[in-house]
């Protein structure tokens, strides 16, 4: 060990070469030699450090992913669909995420690996999807850093209303903390999460009280409201087509709910953190958007001219904001653009955090650039997490006039990126269930089993194709589609449909290059790599002998959280 304090940072930064986990040619030095068994041992394996703990990965799991989609792209979710299309899709999209979580749960207890879908993917489904999936994965939360921070230097405008500020001070500050906060490593990420979701899941829980509040007639400005906003102007707009362009803004407003499943390989205990983190999603879903959203439909009407302001980082645009403004309540305003300013930086910190570990899995797996892998002696995928961090300087084009225009461009590589991973995530359960019974495992050797098992798999992946369908017939044939021209059609298409060819390209790339079998076989999945606690029977009968003494009371708290 160096001598002194700064001797012994510095050493923590340097790689420690006995925690290679991928032999060297293991996989090939060309790239076309493909070894199944070595990729699940290079991600079963992983450096990474498991310092994550229970109360992390709950908070994570609640609140981790609440932002931009819930506190701003609402706003125009519900000018596209009315208030009724909001809570239609919404409600819709809940339920397949939860069936989709609760199938990567049990997926991810029993091999808590590095890369966790993407990887899953690999080794249920097909290696050529599992690379287009961890890319696809991997470009989402790339892009998704700039556009949060873009989004909160927008945030800053509320109170700099005659633009004093360039929005470059703010992107430098913000990206300075969202960096530092990855460079203490998962646990200064899980600590960060931890505090940022409890702001977030105060804030949303205190809007509700407000805004029930406000309904009924409490507030100084209005009376009564009750439900006269779906009725005047009413329950939907654009008909069926407005509710389905709600469906794309309510899977981006849930991306990052998948994070549980990532953060599998850096828990200390996932056998005994996932399956309760996995339950707490049901009460995310119903109480921070079924809810709040509910109230945000009662309190503003759908052709509110606020809500047409701006895209997806203009918090003029907030439905939470304008309901409170609406109200004539001074102070609650600043206080809403606070939460929302906490929550995208929580969003950006998120994306490094997504991103980088894709990332480092994608290279143990032989299927990015080796460097990638490079993992320091605090556990920290250092070189991941500097080109994650690097991909925030696009947020610099916050002072041009183009700003809207990247804006729009970072949200289509990444708006359709979330429902191929929960399709690909409630596939690969669907399949890894059928290997297990085909290798002769029964049920009960798992430790941890999803609530609505292979059925809430399947319903998960065919409202998945659904979504894709839908959101193919919206982008080609957007709302208004008449006044825009050939020209104007083809951009909205792209903007909407972007991320499919991408995945595409990638899949078939990766299929031509390594000619590996399209469909693994079901006798040839690896269902021993990497997995934990091969001989789990005595701990699940020890488990199961304690809840027979439990009250009935705390038996059914634990069958939700």
């Amino acid at each position: 060990m160096p001598n002194g304090r700064w001797g012994r940072f510095v050493d923590t930064f340097r790689r420690d070469e006995n925690q290679s986990v991928t032999p060297r040619g293991a996989i090939g030095s060309d790239g076309k030699v493909y070894d199944p068994k070595a990729v699940s041992l290079a991600t079963a394996t992983t450096a990474l450090q498991r310092n994550l703990k229970a109360r992390h990965l709950q908070m994570i799991a609640i609140g981790g992913s609440i932002g931009t989609g819930l506190f701003i792209a609402s706003g125009k979710a519900l000018n596209n669909g009315g208030p009724a299309s909001i809570l239609i899709a919404f409600s819709l999209i809940g339920i397949m995420l939860f069936c989709t979580v609760q199938a990567l749960g049990e997926m991810a207890v029993v091999f808590p690996v590095a890369g966790s879908f993407s990887a899953y993917s690999t080794r249920f489904l097909s290696p050529s999807w599992g690379f287009a999936m961890g890319w696809n994965y991997a470009m989402q939360w790339l892009v998704v850093l700039p556009l949060e921070i873009i989004a909160a230097s927008i945030t800053i405008n509320y109170w700099d209303e005659h633009k004093k500020y360039n929005h470059a001070i703010f992107v430098s500050l913000f990206l300075v903390v969202i960096m530092s906060i990855n460079m203490f490593g998962v646990k200064g990420y899980g600590e960060a999460e931890f505090v940022f979701s409890i702001v977030k899941i105060i804030a949303v829980i205190g809007y509700i009280i407000i805004g029930i509040i406000l309904n009924v007639g409490g507030g100084p400005n209005e009376g009564y409201i009750g439900g006269k906003y779906w009725s005047n102007p009413g329950a939907f707009h654009n008909g069926f087509k407005g509710l389905c362009s709600v469906f794309v803004t309510a899977a981006f407003s849930f991306a990052g709910t998948e994070l549980v499943g990532l953060a599998a390989a850096e828990t200390a205990n996932p056998r005994k953190a996932l399956p309760t983190a996995c339950k707490q999603v049901f009460w995310r879903i119903t109480l921070f958007y079924i809810v709040s959203l509910t109230i945000v439909g009662l309190l503003i009407p759908y052709d509110d001219l606020r809500l047409l302001q701006g895209g997806s980082g203009n918090t003029a645009a907030s439905p939470f904001v304008i309901s409170i403004q609406n109200a004539g309540i001074e102070v609650l305003p600043s206080v809403m653009n606070v939460v929302i300013l906490i929550a995208v930086l929580s969003v950006g910190n998120s994306s490094i955090f997504g991103s980088s570990r894709t990332l480092a899995a994608l290279a143990e797996q032989g299927q990015a650039p080796n460097i990638l892998r490079y993992v320091d002696r605090k556990g920290r995928p250092l070189v991941a997490i500097g080109l994650a961090s690097s991909l925030g300087f696009l947020a610099y084009v916050a002072d041009s006039d183009q700003e809207a225009t990247v804006l729009e461009w970072l949200l289509a590589i990444s708006g359709l990126s979330s429902i191929f991973t929960w399709g690909s995530i409630c596939l690969a359960h669907i399949r890894f269930r059928a290997a297990w019974k085909d290798q002769g495992h029964q049920l009960s050797d798992l430790p941890f089993l999803s609530q609505p098992g292979v059925i809430g798999s399947w319903i998960g992946f065919l409202f998945n194709c659904v979504v894709l369908i839908a959101q193919f017939w919206t982008g080609a044939w957007p709302v208004g589609y008449e006044e825009m021209g050939v020209t104007g059609q083809v951009q909205s298409f792209f903007l909407a449909y972007l991320a499919a060819p991408v995945i595409l390209l990638f899949f078939i790339a990766h299929k031509l290059w390594t000619r590996v079998p399209l469909v693994v076989p079901f006798d040839q999945i690896d269902l021993d790599t990497g997995r934990r606690d091969l001989n789990t029977k005595e701990l699940i009968l020890e488990e199961r002998r304690e809840r027979e003494g439990w009250p009935k009371w705390k038996k059914a708290y634990k069958l939700f959280c």
